[in-house]
């Protein structure tokens, strides 16, 4: 089978879109009395998949003002279950009616023998399992005939068997796949933390020419392990990793996820604006500083 068109990797630059926010239904009616206060929105893909009905209302409207891009979290790549070609079909519909600047899922499995376990599991970071993922992700990527991007996820957990550091595996994902990444800071910080690695090292290994939008979250720290629980504002430590990155990739399109505890919009606004406030910090900062 053909592979999609995709996006030469040695020439790869971030798309421009500035600074975005999820896109959560307590907001629709603020967004659209006040716009031009976010940049780009990203939509939850399964959260407007049904035909019809008040999500995709809104999405169609503020799409028209917006840009906007798809991120899922039913895709399962990593799974040893057939493909959801239904869901898949779904997916792609969306996307032809939405035309997204780019679509996303995460780099883990959700479920086994059919049963959808609603967490995003992490996978053995073998070569077998490596050579699986690559050759569905190539098989999704015809499919919808669109560049996909990869999450990194926070995990609890590591398996005996791996044979590679995380972040070897994701590289290695993205180049023998032809994807990209989206790299979620507050997750790298989450698993450095749970499994006591470098969250530095972690940056270092992932060649800038993948990175194509950055998620940043807080989280509930339990003094032995963090959970990575998107119900709290951005901490100063993510902050300050979120600053390293930006140093290394450039200004990456970057967006603060909410998923719980959804704050009232104005708190996302200020919290936003800080963002913008440490990329700036970082990319004036001496080199010296910055080294």
């Amino acid at each position: 089978m053909p592979h999609a068109v995709r996006r030469n990797s040695a020439t790869a630059v971030a798309d421009g879109l500035g600074f975005g926010l999820g896109l959560r239904h307590q907001h629709y009616q603020e967004i659209a009395d006040a716009p031009g206060k976010v940049d780009w929105f990203e939509a939850l893909s399964e959260n407007y998949m049904a035909p019809g009905g008040r999500p995709l209302y809104w999405l169609d409207r503020l799409r028209r003002d917006y840009p906007v891009v798809l991120h899922g979290v039913s895709l399962s790549i990593g799974a040893v279950d057939p493909l959801d070609m239904s869901y898949l079909a779904a997916l792609k519909a969306l996307a032809q009616r939405v035309e997204p600047r780019w679509m996303s899922d995460h780099l883990c499995f959700t479920g086994h023998a059919g049963v959808n376990l609603h967490d995003l599991l992490p996978l053995p970071y073998t070569e077998e399992a490596l050579a699986h993922v690559v050759e569905r992700v190539q098989r999704v990527q015809d499919f919808l005939g669109r560049r996909m991007l990869l999450e990194n996820v926070s995990s609890y957990v590591r398996y005996s068997d791996s044979q590679l550091s995380e972040w070897d595996f994701l590289v290695a994902v993205a180049e023998r796949a032809d994807c990209d990444i989206l790299l979620d800071v507050n997750n790298i910080y989450v698993s450095a933390f749970n499994h006591e690695f470098d969250a530095r090292a972690y940056l270092a290994a992932i060649p800038p020419a993948r990175v194509r939008q950055i998620h940043l979250a807080g989280h509930l720290n339990c003094g032995t392990h963090i959970i990575d629980t998107h119900d709290h504002p951005v901490i100063d430590n993510v902050w300050s990793l979120y600053g390293e990155a930006i140093r290394r990739f450039g200004m990456v399109p970057t967006m603060i996820e909410r998923d719980d505890n959804i704050p009232p919009y104005a708190e996302l606004l200020a919290e936003l604006d800080h963002a913008r406030h440490v990329a700036a910090q970082a990319l004036s900062a001496p080199a010296e500083v910055a080294a």
